[in-house]
Parts: structure tokens; C-alpha cells; sequence
């Protein structure tokens, strides 16, 4: 594995209807809004010529001092059980939402496997890997409190 590759899974579980999870995840476009410690911008950049689908161009942030410009589009999706897509930009790969109901929880996996290209964090990923990987569990940790806080808000409204 190069120095600048990265395998980041996460698992959430979470309180709720499948298809209202699904929903929230599948709405890029939206993320800025329930999960802004994170996605501080999100908007439409086209259309990506090998799948027909919509670009988004993103620009996001840990916990650490700096921001990511990068691009995703989704590849494939299959209501409500999985979401896949790919990034080009700062970070270049590919990941997969996958939901399962499990009673009156939600089983969230998200496999994400990219690069990273940013200048910075390519060069100081070989000694400085294991500081960018808990940036990403940061982050990741941010959206299932995020996604339980868009739950209780959709559920009051």
C-alpha cells in the first residue's frame, strides 16, 4: 500500500427507517446543511461522462488546519441498501454507503478507499498517516452525531 493510500471503514449504527437514512445520505447536495462541521460546500459541477450522473464539487474539512477541494459523483445506487462513488481532486478513489435495517436500527457502513493527493498530505503521509487517518474518523464521527441530530429534527417537524 503506497504511503499516501488510505482504507478508512466506518460503521454507524443509528436509530431509524432505512429508507429516512438513505434519503439524507443520498442527498449530497444537502450535506452542508446537516453536517457543517465537515461539508462547508457543496454544489453541482456537471455531469461526469462515464456514468451520466451529476459531479459535485465539495469542499470539506477535519478537525485538522486544512480544507479539501475534491470532486464525487455517484456510480451506482441501489435504494435504500447502497450508494457508491467516486472522488477525483485533492482526494482520488472510491467509496460505498451500505444501510441495512436491523429492528428499529440502521447498520451504516461507509468504505472509503482514496488517495491522497493534496500536496501536503501526500508528502506527509508516509510519517504523518496515522494523524490524517483519526482527521477522517473525526469527521466521520461528526456525521453520526450530525445524521442523529437531522433524525430528531425531521421528526419534530
Amino acid at each position: 500500500m503506497a504511503a499516501n493510500e488510505y482504507y478508512m471503514p466506518t460503521h454507524w449504527r443509528v436509530k431509524g427507517n432505512i429508507w429516512e437514512i438513505y434519503e439524507i445520505c443520498s442527498d449530497f447536495l444537502d450535506y452542508p446543511r446537516w453536517w457543517p462541521e465537515v461539508y462547508l460546500k457543496i454544489q453541482t459541477g456537471g455531469t461526469d461522462e462515464e456514468t451520466g450522473n451529476e459531479v459535485y464539487d465539495i469542499l470539506s474539512r477535519g478537525k485538522l488546519p486544512y480544507k479539501l477541494r475534491w470532486k464525487s459523483c455517484k456510480t451506482a445506487e441501489q435504494a435504500p441498501h447502497s450508494i457508491a462513488l467516486k472522488s477525483s481532486g485533492d482526494l482520488v478513489g472510491h467509496g460505498t454507503w451500505r444501510f441495512e435495517q436491523d429492528g428499529e436500527y440502521v447498520n451504516v457502513q461507509f468504505d472509503w478507499y482514496v488517495n491522497a493527493e493534496k500536496p501536503l498530505l501526500k508528502l506527509f503521509s508516509p510519517i504523518l498517516k496515522p494523524l490524517f487517518t483519526s482527521n477522517h474518523f473525526w469527521a466521520m464521527s461528526r456525521g453520526r452525531e450530525s445524521l442523529e441530530k437531522e433524525l430528531i429534527r425531521r421528526r419534530e417537524a
